[in-house]
This record gives C-alpha cells, structure tokens and sequence, in this order.
C-alpha cells in the first residue's frame, strides 16, 4: 500500500511540474508567437490589435515581407549575405581555435595554463558596454572593421564560454588514448585532429549553436564595429526599416525579425540532442 501510495504520489508530482512547466514554455514562446502572428498584418492593425489573429481586413500575406525586402536602397540579400558570412566564420574560428587551446590548457599542467584558463573564465562575467568605446577605436586601428575581419573580434569575446567547457570535456577524455596515437607515430597535430577532434563533436555542436545564435542575432558589436554604410548585418538591416520622420514599418519589420529568426531555430531543432550531453559534458569537470 506504502509502494502503491508513493508511486500516485510522484505521478501526481510529475503532472504538476509538467502542467507549470508547459505554462512557463507558453510564457517563453509568447513574443515569438506574436511577431509570427504580427508579419502577416497591416501595419495599422500590428499597432492597434497587437495580440489579435489576422482576420480580412487586416491580413497582409506576403506584402509586409516584400516591403522589408525591398525597403530603401541596401537589399536585403546583402545584409542576409553578411550575417550569414559573419556568423559562419566566427564560429568556425571560435571552434578551431578555443578547442586546441583547451587542449593544451588541460594536458599541460602549468601555472602559465591555470592563470589562461582562469582569465577565459572570469571574460565571461565582463559586461560588453564597459569595453565597447575601446574596443570600436582598436578595431578600427587595426583594420578589423570589416566582415572578412571582425570574426578576429568575435574570437575574443566567445573564447571563455568555448574553452571552459571544451576544457572539461577534455579532461574526461582518457589520456591513454593520446598516448596510444603518440606510439603509434602521430604528432600533437594529428593526434588532436584525427583522434580528440572527433571525441568533441557534442561539445563543438553544443558551443556552435550557442555560438550561432549569439553572433548571427548580434546588433551592438556590429554596429560599432562595421561601417554601416557598405556592411550591414540582418539586426542592422531591421533597425533602418524607417520612413519619413522616423515612422516605421511595424508590420515590415516582423517579417523580416521572423525571416531572421528561421534559420536559427531550424539549426536548433536538428542539433538539439548534442546541446545537454555537450553542455554538460563541459561543466561538470571543468
């Protein structure tokens, strides 16, 4: 009876965790659900009924995507063109890069390797508005305000979440395995791209999403970085959407904030599985 009495008991548990916890995902999804609902809207009517479903008068079908597409004189493929150029390379370099150093942090013991790793740690809990006046003036003085460049910038910035969990992932790896390699006739470089490389494909999934969705839906570093004129990425594109004294498309720019969005959730959704073994996977020896 105690057994029968403890099992409805957690079952009855687990319903009211679901029940809140589907209430909090209604509760998250809300914003998304209301620029999804707001692009296929009269501009009018996104103002006025913002939370009311099209209905014939207001329904706007594919115009408010045509009408962000085309606005003004910078095409909106070009700005999609720079996000997507941006986005890839800085999360390839962020990957390549921060895993190798982590794995040298974490096979070579020193007091050199400790101090480096600590001070990867502590940039991830400095503010970006406290470096951005300093950051804009270097980057122009070293030529890094171009799209082919500022993924340098982004290295920087997304270094200490991508070696602190690379990190522990690493020590979790046997290192008799490396030593095998190593017998076997393979160098530190061979040894790290043919044998660690592939034992990080959850972590290098888990931090190429957060990495992803952080540069490609990033606003102030481009702005203060790029030269808005010739280089804009999609944030930029969706901040200019204005007309004559500063009126804006509302209608225009949902589209355009739900066109932008799309790629992100649908990498998301294919890569989902690697994102807890991965993340925890990282934080757990580090």
């Amino acid at each position: 009876m105690n057994t029968a009495g403890s099992l409805s008991a957690e079952r009855r548990r687990k319903t009211v965790m679901s029940i809140v916890l589907a209430l909090v995902c209604i509760v998250y999804m809300m914003p998304v659900l209301s620029v999804v609902v707001n692009s296929f809207k009269e501009n009018t009517y996104v103002k006025t009924d913002t939370f009311a479903l099209p209905d014939e008068d207001s329904f706007a079908g594919l115009d408010n995507f045509e009408k962000g597409m085309t606005f003004g004189n910078y095409p909106f493929w070009k700005s999609a063109g720079y996000s997507a150029l941006i986005t890839i390379s800085s999360t390839a370099l962020i990957l390549i890069c921060c895993s190798m150093g982590a794995w040298y942090i974490a096979r070579v013991d020193s007091k050199l390797c400790r101090i480096i790793y600590y001070l990867c740690v502590f940039s991830m809990v400095v503010p970006f508005q406290m470096v951005m006046y300093t950051l804009s003036k270097t980057a122009d003085t070293l030529k890094l305000n171009t799209p082919w460049t500022i993924p340098i910038v982004y290295l920087g910035f997304g270094a200490g979440l991508a070696i602190f969990m690379f990190v522990g992932f690493v020590k979790s790896i046997p290192i008799e395995i490396e030593e095998a390699a190593s017998i076997d006739g393979c160098g530190p470089v061979r040894t790290f791209f043919s044998v660690v490389l592939p034992m990080l494909k959850p972590t290098l999934i888990s931090v190429g999403i957060l990495e992803i969705m952080w540069v490609w839906n990033d606003y102030l570093l481009p702005y203060l970085v790029l030269d808005i004129n010739d280089y804009r990425t999609i944030p930029i594109h969706i901040q200019y959407l204005k007309g004559s004294y500063g009126t804006v498309d509302l209608g225009a720019t949902m589209a355009l904030i739900l066109l932008s969005i799309i790629p992100v959730i649908v990498f998301y959704l294919i890569c989902q599985k690697y994102i807890i073994k991965g993340v925890a996977a990282g934080a757990v020896k580090g």
